[in-house]
């Protein structure tokens, strides 16, 4: 039995005050200097403490700052809000691709979507120092657990199985951290907890293939030291998760280091389908107030609750952005009211060819499907995804209506079975009856009625966008199959102009933020910035 998930979110609220404040960076720059919460030696004499502060290493991807509403940011002179990590992910790996426009003109934000950005781009520099701040976090955690710390502070029977849990999640945690670096900029400065804080000495420099190797090892490692699958506490990771994120890394390998890994990512799958997982009955369900409820889908997601993790990121973002125009803000989203932000496509819409397809779901009364400012909400189709109302039409649980419930997963069964079917048909040594079952499973789900009899890579890719829609997937979906930058896959406004264009081969992967390349002369810049 999976305890209620306000449970753990109220512990990642209280781990703020478990935790003494200073600062640590991972660069010399003091302007974006991450302000980690760094534990004092006191604190892990205590196993009491410990939940607190691994609460705070998963609070690192929920929440921006220390105090609610992003208050007191992790990260010196970021709003904690604008830089809250899973806002900042979608920003990345949504914005800049046919799922997403956004409406505003906040800084250089209208350069995500059109593919001009630049190293000095106060997005791309958030999302670096996201991943960093959370880094640091989990380094810091990391040096109070080793053997030899648990045992002067003994830590012993039950607690000790306890702690090395915890040391396991944070090893994730990191991980999937470094993932997210490996994926967006490539070659990146490399800390691990050897590292100290307050170390005059800038970070070395990793390649990609070289980091490649170490979330692969990393994730390994963790993966015989975490709780079996679907036995943990909801909202923490498992095995399952560190399988899922293996067979994503292995997925786009050729990417990242030019190797093929199809059959491990097909070893990975086989993992997490054998753990039990199954897909959730109603597709809307996944991403409702109450989607921690009855789901026995999501393998691993980022919490958030509207009362005890409150933040302008996370699903608040997510529900509150793609609501303008005369969408009924209150009875079909349940929030007080929109921000008119974000909107899709058509290209995006023209993935969506059966108009029964629950997942192809537009609000268009208002809208127009062209869009020709990018500035305004009603030019493009609006995106139903998330909303602030659970599974029986209740409003979330702040009675205000401004913070959102819903969690957001990173790691879903359908996310396995479409890699599981793609790996099959890359060559892997999975089983194509196999595989077909798997993707017919996904579209009897969405409300398809006649299977399909055979599948292609391109509609695995089209079946990707149209099941994994604006959960932070697509960009790296699209490079892997090389429609990104160059090649004939359009959409509007890619590379500015209305109908789209190609934009050069070195928009694959983002710039190191130009303030840091200055901090620190081990790094490089990549290619094109």
């Amino acid at each position: 039995m999976k305890p209620n998930k306000n449970i753990f979110k109220k512990i990642t609220i209280a781990a703020a005050f478990g935790l003494l404040m200073i600062s640590t960076s991972c660069v010399s720059d003091l302007e974006q200097e991450p302000r980690t919460g760094v534990t004092s030696t006191n604190v892990f004499n205590d196993f009491a403490n410990y939940p607190s502060a691994l609460a705070k290493v998963y609070g690192g991807f929920a929440s921006g700052g220390q105090e609610s509403n992003g208050g007191n940011s992790d990260i010196n002179g970021i709003d904690g809000n604008f830089s809250q990590y899973t806002r900042l992910l979608y920003t990345m790996q949504t914005l800049p691709t046919d799922e997403a426009v956004i409406a505003w003109n906040d800084g250089t934000l209208q350069t995500i979507h059109k593919m001009s950005w630049d190293s000095s781009n106060e997005f791309i520099a958030g999302m670096y120092y996201r991943i960093y701040t959370e880094i640091a976090f989990c380094n810091e955690f990391l040096r109070n657990v080793t053997d030899e710390k648990l045992a002067s502070n003994d830590i012993t029977g039950d607690n000790l199985k306890e702690a090395k849990y915890m040391r396991a999640e944070a090893r994730y945690l990191r991980a999937l951290s470094y993932y997210y670096a490996l994926d967006l900029f490539g070659n990146v400065p490399f800390v691990d907890e050897s590292y100290l804080p307050g170390s005059t000495n800038p970070p070395q420099r990793i390649t990609r293939a070289d980091l490649f190797n170490y979330v692969e090892s990393e994730l390994l490692a963790v993966a015989n030291d975490m709780r079996d699958a679907r036995t943990s506490a909801y909202g923490r990771a498992d095995k399952a998760a560190a399988w899922s994120l293996l067979a994503r890394l292995y997925l786009n390998a050729p990417i990242y280091n030019g190797s093929n890994h199809n059959n491990d990512v097909i070893t990975y799958c086989n993992k997490v389908i054998a753990a039990g997982y199954s897909l959730k009955p109603k597709y809307a369900d996944l991403f409702l107030a109450d989607n921690d409820k009855n789901n026995a889908e999501t393998i691993f997601p980022i919490v958030f609750d509207g009362v005890h993790t409150q933040t302008s990121g996370g699903s608040t973002y997510m529900v509150h952005a793609a609501v303008g125009g005369t969408m009924p803000s209150e009875s079909m989203f349940g929030i007080n009211g929109g921000w008119g932000g974000l909107r899709t496509t058509k290209s995006y819409v023209a993935l969506f060819t059966n108009s029964n397809d629950q997942r192809g779901n537009f609000y268009t009364s208002g809208q127009n499907l062209e869009i020709n400012n990018l500035g305004e909400f009603t030019d493009g189709y609006a995106f139903i995804k998330y909303k602030n109302l659970t599974s029986t039409g209740q409003f979330g649980s702040d009675s205000a209506k401004n913070f959102c419930d819903a969690d957001i997963p990173l790691f879903r069964l359908a996310d396995i079975y479409l890699m599981y079917a793609e790996a099959t048909l890359r060559g892997g040594n999975g089983s194509t009856a196999t595989a077909l079952q798997y993707i017919n499973n996904i579209r009897t789900r969405a409300g398809y009625t006649t299977p399909l009899s055979s599948i292609t890579l391109d509609f695995i890719l089209d079946e990707r966008g149209r099941e994994l829609g604006w959960e932070m997937t697509r960009r790296t979906d699209l490079i892997r199959y090389g429609k990104f930058t160059t090649g004939s896959y359009l959409w509007p406004w890619k590379g500015g102009i209305k109908d789209g264009k190609s934009v050069e081969d070195f928009r694959n992967l983002y710039p190191i933020p130009a303030k840091d390349i200055v901090a620190n002369p081990n790094l490089t810049q990549n290619s094109g910035y």
